[in-house]
């Protein structure tokens, strides 16, 4: 085949057009992509207490993916594998490998679903107790008006209540199993995600298993499959594009059904 007719080729010179265009111009330059090789790779993230190994963490994300945990064979591989990879281990859907990868760089970045950040955890179980600890700033006293004619200021919090002591909060903590007071109080407090206060003391949030005779104030949390799932969507009536279409045949059938 002629030069003139091969796409990207010079007809006079016989040259690629890049090539020379870098000849003729001395100002042009070829651009060349090095970023993806000179990238460092992610970190790889070391497991949490509530994820300690990769048949867990499949576990947690749904999607039936537990049954790749035998293809995948250790926590580095998780995390460093590209899907060219994860297709040679025999992860063939692209939606499953796609699905996997997202989930793994939302742990890199700590963004946990229900009972990612726990950190006592045994066995696969953590428990959550509403304790009282000291207020630690006047932010946290609720004031409110006296009923003088002064009108002072009345310390709601410092006077306590029928179910909290005078000066002290509520206030979630992750403690080990068996264990029901807070050791030291003046250690600043982890927040937990997706878990909080209800009503003063009851604890609420997703998965959280009520301990008998406690009345909500203590709830443990158990790693159960699909707890991190994202759900995927349903069609109804052929998905958006076609449901028009579905329904109107829907309705001709019935019509003449109803005719006959």
């Amino acid at each position: 085949m002629a030069a003139s007719r091969i796409p990207g080729f010079n007809a006079k010179t016989s040259l690629p057009i890049r090539v020379f265009n870098s000849i003729i111009n001395p100002h042009h330059q070829l651009c060349v992509r090095y970023l993806h090789k000179s990238r460092k790779p992610a970190a790889v993230p070391s497991p949490t207490p509530f994820v300690p190994d990769v048949e867990t963490f499949l576990r947690l994300i749904g999607r039936n993916m537990s049954r790749y945990s035998s293809k995948i064979t250790g926590w580095k591989q998780l995390f460093t594998a590209d899907s060219a990879e994860f297709r040679e281990l025999g992860i063939e859907m692209t939606r499953d490998r796609r699905y996997i990868m997202r989930w793994r760089e939302k742990f890199r970045q700590q963004d946990y679903g229900p009972g990612g950040d726990l950190e006592n955890v045994v066995d696969g179980v953590a428990e959550l107790r509403a304790v009282e600890v000291p207020i630690e700033s006047a932010k946290d006293v609720q004031s409110g008006k006296a009923a003088n004619t002064d009108e002072k200021p009345l310390d709601v919090a410092s006077m306590g209540t029928a179910t909290l002591s005078p000066g002290m909060r509520y206030a979630i903590v992750n403690l080990p199993p068996g264990e029901t007071e807070l050791k030291d109080p003046s250690k600043p407090l982890k927040k937990f995600a997706h878990y909080k206060l209800h009503h003063g003391n009851m604890i609420k949030g997703p998965y959280a298993q009520i301990i008998p005779n406690t009345w909500s104030t203590a709830v443990k949390v158990q790693v159960t499959d699909g707890m991190w799932e994202h759900k995927r969507g349903r069609k109804i009536d052929g998905g958006q594009r076609r449901q028009k279409e579905i329904r109107a045949k829907r309705a001709l059938a019935e019509r003449r059904k109803a005719a006959a």
